[in-house]
């Protein structure tokens, strides 16, 4: 009997072991940046999640989490929200946090506020709430608060008290080696003495109809009938380990989850029965689980003795992860005769629907499976060391040739395929009921990992090629001609036909071919779904049952499928980013593999579950969380009140938004989008960044707009903050007026300066004028002078040559005179008969009227010389003077002598006497003297 029971056991271990979970979040100490241990989670009206930790209370929105410090800091042990207010136990000290409008927490003690004193190293471990009462549990005591009036009543307890449990609407408790009481009216009755409360500790209670269940820590489930327990049996005593149970809780389908020590976590449904067994290796934190609470939208959380886990068990996907690296990377996946087949990199896996058994190898399978294809009933598998036929539990190998990639069935043959390698393309044909290769199409060896038959050409797409289109023979022994269309090609493209039509995908799109120009032109809907940066891989895949077409994107994967109407095609997008379908890029797969519209889509390390009618994303809401602000000096930055808008100081132009969804989901992650009105008008992109900083904001009024998505779904609301930046003391009205005053005033000044200035410059330009008009005056009189001058000069010029012609007339009249009276001297014979003659002559040559004449023009022309003359050497003769003048003129002694009518001798010995009375050395120049006078 304890061979079967151990082979059961084992039987049933191996099946847990394959189960596909829910979606599992775990967060570490250092996420939350607090301690290990949590012990009690609950969740207000707004989502948001509180958590009693070692070192205080933990608050998370969903985006970050913030921990507040116990107030004496101590252990947290207890939390429960009750409408706006948090109340927490810890160490000696009980009491609420409520928000301060800044979104942090502030604590009002509830226990320091009590007349009667708290017992010796009293710590509280559970907090209940019923009506107007919050009810405060310590091993000793329970503390009963009116949160309307302030009283507190008290129940004091002789032995320790374990829990206290809420059972609709009354208050149950135990007490160690006493039993289970009820409170009744403010009083503790005992209503079940059984051995079993008596000696265990009881976990929790739970009433369905008027019925009491009851589960203890170490003997399962206990169940009141009659008015006494007795054991209830629940998968839960089905388990190998003996269990030892420290938190459970009923969800509110009906279904049990219990945290267990050293165990993990038990799921079992409405009836007892065991649905999971869910530990450290299947995914959560840590196998001790202090406390278990479910939220508002049925995801359960984990409060961990090292961390904190949640699970969604309402979520439309399910994980297979192979923890033991056994399955290994899954490439493909087919369902036949209620087998499920899993084609990874190390070989061909099965296990049936529904079984207990985990997935096993075929045998003869192991390597790299590129497909499973199910074609005609036959289900074959496309393997690196050939191609094999899958018949239950066991493969036969139709091909040895290595590397087959796909089949594709030739449609003008059904007992013929067309198969892909490595080195080119293949043809198998059914002969009886075995498939057997044909040969090998002559003429093409390349890898045709994708190609697809469209009428007589085979489409064959090659990566780093393009598109190779081979027109074969009607036989498909050889190709006749080959093609190419290199326009489009690209890394990780694929090429499907799909309605009947050929498509072929890479990062510029999906392109739709043309049978009539022979050429790929972009499909609009289909290049729709995503753009170059949204793109991964241009694999498409086709499901075979329900003619849909899946395609992958980096945000989503997306499902085609005819419409209604004629020629249309649906697009329905499902939020699973290529981070969290965890697969190989240019190797996705998935499969339906139910008739329900479940999909199995392959991951690196198993593989998950899809429900795509279940799948719905629930409305859902984004607040702003925290807002602060800096000056650009400081960069200290401080709370913002929350409430109604702000104005900020000029230098206070640095804000801090922080938002959040408190939406859990595990593999859906809430994207957020804002926008800043008055200075970034446009929507910034999606991002699940969950908080911005806008630094150096000018002054003016601004209204900031955050709204979040979770896949294609936005948010039902679009919270707003207005708030306005003042503007520098600079720019205030104040200054603005004084500006005003200033400028007037300055204009005013301008105005009177600029015409003392032009006042000024007027009066300058007045005598620059009268200066210029002066000079011009003088210059004209100058140049007046200076013609004058000219005119003296061409009148001394007349002069001088007047009297040069003057005594060059006296001197040849003289000269003539001479002549004449020597001539009739000579000639006369009868001297007294010409003496008259010659005394009219000499009177002539020595009358003094030549000499009057000469001196007044000499005068004329020299007025000064003959005064300086006279000035210098008074003692002069007038013919000494005469001679001077004579001098002046630069005459020579010959032509002085006639002016004297004297010879030249006499004209010698004059100069000579004149040098004497000018006293004249012997090297002075009588004429250079006279000239310089």
């Amino acid at each position: 009997m304890l061979k079967y029971l151990t082979y059961f056991f084992l039987f049933f271990f191996q099946w847990l072991t394959c189960q596909e979970l829910p979606p599992i979040q775990n967060y570490t100490p250092s996420d939350y940046r607090a301690e290990n241990q949590n012990w009690a989670i609950s969740q207000a009206e707004d989502k948001v999640v509180y958590v009693a930790n070692n070192k205080g209370l933990l608050r998370f929105n969903g985006a970050d989490w913030t921990l507040f410090p116990s107030p004496n800091e101590s252990i947290m042990r207890s939390v429960n929200v009750v409408g706006d207010k948090i109340y927490t136990g810890c160490y000696m000290e009980f009491g609420y946090w409520s928000e301060d409008g800044f979104g942090r927490l502030e604590y009002t003690s509830l226990s320091s506020s009590m007349e009667v004193s708290l017992l010796e190293d009293e710590e509280f471990w559970g907090i209940l709430n019923l009506e107007d009462w919050i009810v405060f549990q310590s091993l000793k005591r329970i503390y009963v608060y009116n949160n309307k009036t302030g009283s507190i009543n008290i129940i004091d307890a002789e032995d320790t008290l374990f829990r206290m449990f809420k059972v609709s609407n009354e208050i149950y408790f135990q007490e160690n080696g006493k039993g289970i009481f009820k409170i009744d009216n403010g009083k503790a009755k005992n209503v079940y003495k059984d051995d079993v409360v008596l000696t265990d500790e009881v976990i929790n209670i739970f009433k369905e109809g008027d019925t009491l269940y009851m589960l203890t820590k170490h003997h399962g489930f206990y169940r009141e009938e009659n008015g006494s327990l007795t054991q209830y049996s629940t998968g839960l005593d089905t388990l190998a380990n003996k269990i030892t149970v420290y938190s459970g809780i009923r969800l509110k389908d009906g279904k049990y989850a219990l945290g267990t020590i050293s165990n993990g976590l038990v799921l079992l449904d409405q009836k007892g029965s065991l649905l999971a067994h869910i530990d450290q290796i299947k995914g959560i934190r840590n196998n001790t689980i202090l406390s278990v609470m479910e939220d508002r939208d049925s995801n359960v959380w984990l409060g961990l003795d090292n961390g904190v886990s949640y699970l969604n068990l309402t979520s439309p996907i399910k994980v297979y992860h192979d923890n033991k690296g056994v399955v290994g990377t899954t490439y493909a996946a087919a369902l036949k005769d209620n087998i499920l087949y899993l084609g990874t990199n190390q070989g061909l896996f099965y296990k049936e629907m529904g079984g207990d058994a985990d997935f096993k190898l075929i045998e003869g399978t192991q390597g790299q499976v590129w497909s499973l294809q199910e074609i005609g009933g036959t289900l074959f598998c496309c393997h690196h060391s050939g191609t094999y036929k899958i018949e239950g539990r066991n493969a036969k190998k139709i091909t040895s040739v290595e590397g087959a990639w796909k089949i594709n069935p030739i449609s003008v043959d059904e007992n013929l395929l067309l198969q892909g390698n490595y080195d080119g393309l293949y043809v198998l044909e059914k002969i009886g009921d075995d498939w057997k290769l044909r040969n090998k199409i002559e003429g093409f060896e390349n890898s045709s990992r994708f190609f697809e038959i469209l009428g007589n050409k085979v489409f064959v797409n090659h990566e780093y090629k393009g598109i190779f289109k081979l027109d074969v023979d009607s036989t498909f022994y050889k190709v006749n001609r080959i093609s190419m269309d290199t326009l489009i090609k690209g890394s990780e493209s694929g090429i499907i036909k799909y309605q009947n039509n050929l498509f072929y995908a890479y990062k510029k799109g999906v392109f739709k071919y043309r049978q009539n120009s022979d050429s790929f032109v972009r499909d609009t809907l289909l290049s729709s779904i995503y753009n170059q940066d949204e793109y991964v891989s241009g694999k498409m895949v086709l499901d075979q049952n329900e003619g849909n077409l899946w395609l992958f994107t980096n945000s989503n994967i997306s499902l085609l499928s005819e419409g209604s109407l004629a020629d249309t095609l649906l697009v329905k997008s499902i939020p699973l980013t290529e981070h969290v379908r965890n697969g190989i890029v240019g190797y996705e797969y998935i499969v339906n593999f139910t008739e329900d519209g479940k999909y199995l889509l392959g991951t690196t390390s198993g593989y998950m579950t899809l429900d795509t009618k279940d799948f719905k994303i629930p409305d859902f809401m984004v607040q702003i969380g925290e807002i602060k602000k800096a000056s650009k000096d400081s960069q200290d930055w401080a709370l913002v009140s929350k409430g109604s808008s702000t104005d900020f100081k000029s230098t206070e132009n640095h804000i801090r938004f922080s938002f959040f969804s408190p939406e859990y989901y595990r593999l859906f992650k809430p994207q957020y989008q804002y926008q800043l009105e008055g200075i970034y008008d446009n929507w910034s992109n999606w991002s699940e960044d969950y908080s911005t900083t806008f630094e150096n904001l000018p002054y003016g009024d601004y209204t900031f707009r955050v709204r979040a998505k979770i896949g294609d779904k936005l948010s039902s609301n679009v919270p707003t903050y207005a708030f306005r930046i003042e503007r520098p003391w600079y720019i205030t009205n104040f200054m603005i007026v004084l500006y005003i005053l200033i400028f007037a005033v300055g204009s005013f000044l301008i105005h009177q300066a600029y015409r003392r200035y032009y006042h000024s410059r007027q009066r300058k330009l007045i005598e620059e004028n009268k200066r210029e008009m002066e000079l011009a005056k003088a210059q004209n009189e100058k140049e007046i002078i200076k013609i004058k001058n000219e005119q003296l000069q061409e009148e001394f010029r007349s002069k001088s040559n007047e009297l040069a012609a003057s005594t060059l007339s006296i001197i040849r009249k003289n000269e003539l005179l001479s002549k004449v009276k020597d001539q009739l001297l000579s000639s006369a014979t009868d001297k007294s008969s010409i003496k008259p003659i010659i005394k009219v002559i000499d009177k002539n040559i020595t009358q003094n009227d030549d000499w009057e004449l000469f001196k007044e023009a000499f005068n004329n022309a020299d007025r000064k010389f003959l005064k300086k003359l006279k000035k210098a050497h008074p003692n002069l003769s007038p013919n000494d003077v005469r001679l001077c003048a004579y001098l002046r003129l630069n005459l020579s002694s010959k032509e002085i002598a006639p002016l004297f009518n004297i010879s030249v001798r006499s004209v010698e010995i004059k100069r000579y006497r004149l040098r004497k009375k000018m006293d004249l050395s012997h090297d002075d120049n009588l004429v250079d003297y006279i000239l310089k006078l």
